[in-house]
């Protein structure tokens, strides 16, 4: 066990969640911001439902840990929104179970610790004539609509005014631009790295308008011990923080710290 403690953030979630650790998805980004910061940690099921989440909640979040989680950003919606198999089998759960097994996970959430914060993110939209071209027939018997998803996280929107809970909307976030389908989705389904940067705005959106304390803004979290480097002239030392820029580029930028 590492024993200096930092605060933790868990991403809880489907095959968003579970890629969101891939080069340039937004867990990634996240991680790499909240470096000596906080802790990113990936709780990601691809192909899961909410009805899934339901039965490991509470192997995940225990109810008696020693220390609980600092923020949980919990998505499921995807799947769900999915048309029934004729099976049975599918991924789909019908609107009112969904919204009623997200209410449950909030609850249970909030039972851990009053100091707990919680963000949830709906579907995305689908671009289903991509889904189609990228993925042939495999969908056909429980294909997505765009529609479908709108009504699922509208419909979330709602739980969180409800329960007093942070709710993003990404089907409305990337719907910002014409060709959002090719620009923030990688198959129709799944972000690409345009679109990880979305949701990462949003995220740090919500953080920065909130009004919790402590504030759980990366600009608002200290850096575990500092930053210690040698001037080129090498003849004064001083302790710099570094700057990132879209992610990737830093420097020593006056101890501000940015992210674009």
């Amino acid at each position: 066990m590492v024993c200096r403690a930092r605060p933790q953030i868990v991403l809880f979630g489907s095959s968003i969640v579970q890629m969101s650790f891939n080069a340039g998805g937004w867990g990634a980004i996240l991680a790499d911001l909240y470096s000596r910061k906080a802790d990113i940690v990936l709780r990601g099921y691809a192909g899961w439902n909410s009805r899934n989440a339901l039965q490991v909640l509470n192997q995940i979040f225990l109810q008696d840990a020693a220390v609980q989680p600092s923020l949980v950003i919990v998505y499921y919606g995807g799947n769900d929104a999915m048309h029934p198999h004729p099976s049975g089998l599918g991924p789909h759960v019908p609107l009112l179970e969904y919204i009623e097994n997200m209410k449950t996970i909030a609850l249970h959430l909030k039972s851990l610790s009053e100091n707990m914060r919680i963000i949830f993110l709906t579907s995305p939209p689908v671009d289903e004539e991509m889904v189609y071209n990228f993925y042939g027939d495999t969908f056909v018997s429980q294909a997505r609509s765009n529609e479908t998803c709108r009504t699922y996280a509208e419909e979330l929107v709602e739980l969180g005014k409800h329960l007093d809970i942070k709710v993003i909307n990404l089907w409305t976030a990337f719907q910002n631009r014409e060709d959002w389908g090719e620009t923030y989705l990688s198959d129709g389904i799944h972000l690409s790295s345009e679109g990880s940067q979305i949701v990462v705005k949003e995220i740090l959106k919500v953080l920065q308008e909130a009004e919790w304390e402590p504030s759980l803004h990366w600009s608002s979290i200290p850096d575990e011990f500092s930053e210690y480097m040698v001037d080129p002239d090498a003849k004064t030392k001083k302790d710099c923080v570094l700057n990132k820029i879209s992610g990737s580029k830093m420097g020593c930028m006056n101890g501000n710290r940015s992210w674009i």
